[in-house]
């Protein structure tokens, strides 16, 4: 028996909408995840343009990812797979909130194996840190440039 999980949280980022958006984008990332290197199979001049697919590696998994849909500067969401592991959506969406952005980041994954559903019951349990993570990395790399 495989389950689904369906996990939303929010975080704060200093910047507004137009400007935090790129740092939910698949290159944009990389100026605040530690090891994010996302590999596009195919030549991708716009990475958040629906229908770009992109790999990343991480404790010892592909993940395969689609852009689904994008509206610039509001909202992007990701199709990702992990063989094996899991499988689901990733969807970003950025609201305006004090001068910064209020950032509500939900994934809904289904296991695909009995391993895949023991990852998935820890990802459950640490996806508030997680994303309190994502936080604190972003607000180092914004103050970084600043």
């Amino acid at each position: 028996m495989t389950s689904r999980r369906q996990l939303t949280d929010r975080i704060r980022v200093a910047l507004p909408p137009d400007e935090a958006f790129v740092l939910f984008t698949p290159r944009g990332e990389r100026a605040w995840a530690a090891g994010w290197e996302p590999r596009f199979p195919a030549d991708t001049p716009d990475d958040s343009a629906p229908g770009t697919v992109f790999e990343t590696t991480a404790h010892g998994n592909t993940t395969t990812w689609i852009v689904r849909e994008r509206r610039a500067g509001r909202h992007i969401s990701y199709a990702r797979v992990v063989p094996q592991v899991n499988a689901g959506t990733v969807d970003v969406t950025l609201e305006p909130a004090d001068g910064g952005s209020e950032v509500t980041v939900t994934y809904d994954l289904t296991a695909l194996s009995e391993a895949g559903e023991q990852q998935l019951e820890m990802f459950a349990t640490g996806y508030a840190g997680y994303l309190r993570s994502w936080h604190d990395d972003i607000a180092a790399a914004l103050g970084a440039d600043r």
